[in-house]
């Protein structure tokens, strides 16, 4: 990113505190836990950005390898991942509004894949919600239509979508 007083950055322990705050600003209607937040950062910080808008926290990234056609259940630890990932997963994508239309999204969603790609997953998969399926699909994601998911999928809302995207 090339926006004065705008960068993404290693996420640390020291920095959770204000991710469950943001989370629970970005996404209300998807509570999760801090100690659930503090999982997924604790079992793949490779995955774990935090975005500084003039050095103050405006968004987050977790992210972890995965299995594709399972999803993670909202709200809950997963103790450990997965033996044999095939996916890269993106947990949470969340910005506050001073953050968005500056292209971090953008990114961090193209450092992601460049990562994925790197380690040797042939898809990163995720699931949209809160009207986030355009954004996706503008970043080469396309629903995956896995029926015995849907039951899942509302766990998060109706209008959830499994998407993925091949790299």
């Amino acid at each position: 990113m090339k926006l004065p007083g705008v960068a993404w950055r290693t996420m640390t322990g020291y920095d959770l505190d204000a991710v469950a705050r943001m989370a629970g600003v970005v996404h209300p209607d998807f509570y999760e836990a801090p100690e659930v937040l503090a999982e997924r950062q604790r079992l793949y910080p490779h995955g774990s950005y935090l975005l500084e808008v003039n050095e103050r926290p405006a968004g987050y990234v977790l992210s972890h390898p995965w299995r594709l056609g399972t999803l993670p259940a909202l709200n809950a630890e997963l103790g450990e991942l997965p033996a044999e990932p095939d996916t890269y997963y993106i947990h949470d994508l969340a910005l506050l509004p001073v953050a968005r239309r500056v292209g971090a999204a953008s990114y961090i969603t193209n450092a992601l894949s460049k990562h994925a790609r790197a380690q040797g997953f042939p898809t990163m998969s995720l699931v949209a919600v809160n009207g986030s399926q355009g954004f996706w699909q503008r970043h080469e994601f396309e629903v995956a239509d896995i029926p015995e998911l849907f039951p899942k999928l509302l766990t998060y809302e109706p209008e959830a979508r499994l998407m993925v995207r091949r790299l």
